[in-house]
């Protein structure tokens, strides 16, 4: 696809969080950035869902296999065998996507900002993102006991929002009452910056297009 088919409207640049320095020690390369987005989340417009009817046409069975051999797909499953994740049963998000696809015979539309983003969090967050080490005593909103001491998550300054490419935290997910969505890139060991701000680039048009 052209870059120009991208181009809809205005998208702001991304922010950079801040990764605990003896986690960014422990990870090499691991970062995270996100945007805010004026968005109401509902049904998503023809477009979207003539995207992702498009994408279908394109992604087939060996699409899938090949996936894992790619540099950035591959730089992911390595990240969440370093962090404990077996990335053959909790599967990567690009991966999960791949086997959607395959299972269901296409891309279907769920609505935005589904349909537009990896990881969103609603309008509740407070400062900025960043991600580190779960601490003594600390649990995620929502879920019963208290989180593994050293668990990795990203966090805003009222805490725990997500665990690292786990759950989110109660209060944290898109609602149809919101209005202003942050939707976060987890950069991995690997995974070149400009790769990074694509993602966000192209999740962010698709909902400011919405």
């Amino acid at each position: 696809m052209e870059a120009s088919e991208h181009r809809i409207g205005w998208v702001p640049a991304p922010r950079q969080g801040w990764v605990a320095p003896h986690v960014a020690a422990e990870f090499p390369g691991l970062g995270i950035a996100w945007t805010e987005v004026d968005c109401r989340p509902g049904r998503s417009p023809e477009p979207v869902r003539r995207r992702l009817r498009d994408l279908s046409d394109r992604f087939y069975g060996s699409h899938a296999v090949q996936m894992r051999t790619r540099a950035i797909p591959w730089a992911y499953r390595t990240f969440f065998r370093q962090i404990g994740l077996d990335p053959d049963r909790d599967r990567t998000p690009v991966e999960r996507l791949a086997l959607e696809r395959l299972f269901d015979g296409g891309f279907k539309s769920r609505g935005i900002p589904r349909d537009a983003l990896t990881i969103a969090i609603a309008d509740a967050l407070e400062g900025a993102l960043c991600i580190r080490d779960s601490a003594p005593g600390e649990s995620l909103a929502g879920s019963p006991g208290e989180l593994p001491q050293g668990t990795l998550v990203i966090a805003d300054d009222r805490g725990p929002a997500a665990v690292l490419f786990g759950p989110r935290a109660e209060g944290r997910a898109v609602e149809k009452h919101c209005r202003r969505i942050a939707v976060a890139a987890t950069q991995v060991d690997g995974v070149p910056q400009i790769a990074v701000e694509e993602a966000l680039w192209m999740a962010s048009a698709t909902l400011e297009a919405a």
